[in-house]
This record gives structure tokens, C-alpha cells and sequence, in this order.
């Protein structure tokens, strides 16, 4: 479908109403309690005492010291959020009122407004499988406005979806550690696995990452409606399906429930936090769950 500049204006504008509400309203206390102190910078070190986190350990000042040190941060002024955005063709799928694509838009623009209500800057990396577009972190309104502008009109050059071009990326682009929020469907190329596990460790090491799960119901679940024919909107392979055999129907069901346990195993293992986002579902709910675990 193609929206003209107006069109694409009013949806905008339709966002930044019901958005920034929930920012303003929902989000923005629970945004700075969650994530305040995360961006931090090197101040001192000093010798451990029980019940410092381990993690802080120097490990070179405690070989030459004999003795156990700790690294001590002071909280950053300002933090620096980065907003990873699937626009791979998967995200145009949708069996309800709103397509993947449009509650991606909905969540990244009231988490941006949630950054900004805190005095944050917003970045955003538009990707599929490959990186499509670099916003650089800023404040204030317009440019928010403009990365919701983005999400809504763009359209990728690529077709599939590799999650590592991401991760990597942010890595090369931002030296200090940012609170990062990977929005997809988490379809992701097999033939990438092997470099995400990797993508993974270094961008978790160096930067606070959750993902944001956004899937439609009838990725898991096939109605018994006959015979169909499906297609993969990222491959363009085509097939019929026969909907009214309980066979095919678990089959489907397997294979997401599969993709799904792996996809959570990588994610949990390096301690990223994850929200599973249905399309019927209430994103609200669903972001304070995740905020609160923090």
C-alpha cells in the first residue's frame, strides 16, 4: 500500500497522541526507576567488601594488589537509548487489527517518548537482513517525530532477517553503554544462528539489551480452515497447506514452539530480559512486567 505524505503525517501524529499519553502517564517513572544508574561511567577503585557485585572486580589491580579491588561507577547524567528495529517484510503479517509492523511503531515511539520525558537521547537502527539505516542518538520531540516517520514509511532493501547486523553494528557505533531495545518478530535466519550467538556476547557485554518479542497468533497456531495456500514473506516460497489435519496443524505449532525455545535459551543466557508482545495482546502489560524484573 502506498501512503502519500499526508497519510503518512496523520498516522504520525495518531502515534505521538497515543504514545506520548502512555509516556507521560505509564512509563516515564517506571523508564527512569528501571534503567537509572545503567549508564555509568569509570570513577575509582577501590578495595571489595561483602556484597559487591563480583562482576565489578578488577581483576589486574587485585593480581597486583594481592588482594580483591572493585571497579566504582558514578551514574551518567544522561543515558543514551538505542532503538534495534526490525523492518524485515515478516513484520507486514498481521490477523488482527494491527500488523507486527504497527505495534512495533506504537512500542518504539512510547519508548522513545519515555526517554525523552527522562532527559534521554534516542537512537535507532533500522535493519533486515542487513543494516538498512543509522539514526544517531539526539534529543527532543522532532527528532522522535522523525524516527516515527521512519518506521512508518520505510521500506527495506532486503528480504530475510539476520538479528547479528544489529547487533554488531551498535557495537561499532556506540562506545559508551546504552539501554538497547531489540524489537522484532524473532524470525530469524538459520543460517545466521551461528553468528548471532556471537553478536550476542559482545553487544550484552557492552551494552543493557532486551528484546521485545512482537508475533501474531497465527505464527504458533493454524485455523482448521481447509486448504490454503501460505507464503513466506521473506523467501517468497509458496506452499498449500491442509489446515483440517490435526498432523499439519501440530507440525506448524512445533516448528514455531522449536524456533521460539532456542531463540529464548541464546537470549536468556546472556541475560537479556524478554516481553512477548502479541499483536491482540496489551503491550502495556507486557513492558511493566519486563521493567519491574529490572
Amino acid at each position: 500500500m502506498h501512503y502519500s505524505d499526508e497519510d503518512i503525517l496523520k498516522r504520525v501524529r495518531r502515534i505521538e497522541i497515543k504514545t506520548r499519553g502512555l509516556s507521560n502517564e505509564i512509563f516515564a517513572g517506571k523508564y527512569h526507576t528501571a534503567f537509572r544508574g545503567r549508564g555509568m561511567s569509570f570513577a575509582e577503585v577501590r578495595e571489595y567488601r561483602p556484597g559487591d557485585d563480583i562482576r565489578d572486580i578488577d581483576w589486574n589491580v587485585t593480581a597486583r594488589a594481592h588482594r580483591a579491588h572493585v571497579k566504582v561507577y558514578e551514574e551518567e547524567r544522561e543515558l543514551t537509548m538505542m532503538l534495534l528495529v526490525d523492518v524485515s517484510p515478516s513484520r507486514m503479517f498481521g490477523s488482527e487489527e494491527l500488523t507486527k509492523k504497527s505495534l512495533i511503531t506504537e512500542i518504539a515511539a512510547t519508548l522513545a517518548f519515555s526517554a525523552a520525558t527522562n532527559n534521554d537521547k534516542v537512537g535507532c537502527i533500522l535493519f533486515s537482513d542487513r543494516v538498512e539505516k543509522f539514526i544517531p542518538p539526539k534529543k527532543g520531540r522532532s527528532h522522535i517525530l522523525m524516527i516515527i516517520r521512519e518506521l512508518v514509511s520505510f521500506k527495506p532493501s532486503g528480504q530475510g532477517t539476520n538479528l547479528s547486523e544489529p547487533l554488531r553494528y551498535l557495537v561499532g557505533v556506540n562506545k559508551k553503554r546504552t539501554t538497547t531495545f531489540l524489537l522484532s518478530d524473532l524470525i530469524n535466519s538459520q543460517s545466521d544462528m551461528s553468528k548471532l550467538d556471537d553478536a550476542i556476547k559482545i553487544a550484552s557485554s557492552k551494552h543493557d539489551i532486551m528484546a521485545i518479542h512482537v508475533y501474531d497468533k497465527r505464527d504458533r497456531e493454524l485455523p482448521d480452515v481447509g486448504i490454503i495456500e501460505v507464503e513466506d514473506a521473506e523467501s517468497g516460497e509458496r506452499m498449500w497447506l491442509d489446515t483440517s489435519s490435526r498432523r499439519v496443524r501440530e507440525f506448524w505449532r512445533d516448528s514455531y514452539d522449536s524456533r521460539d525455545r532456542a531463540m529464548s535459551q541464546l537470549l536468556s543466557h546472556n541475560r537479556i530480559d524478554k516481553a512477548e508482545v502479541a499483536t491482540d495482546g496489551d503491550y502495556v502489560v507486557e513492558l511493566l512486567k519486563m521493567f519491574k524484573k529490572r
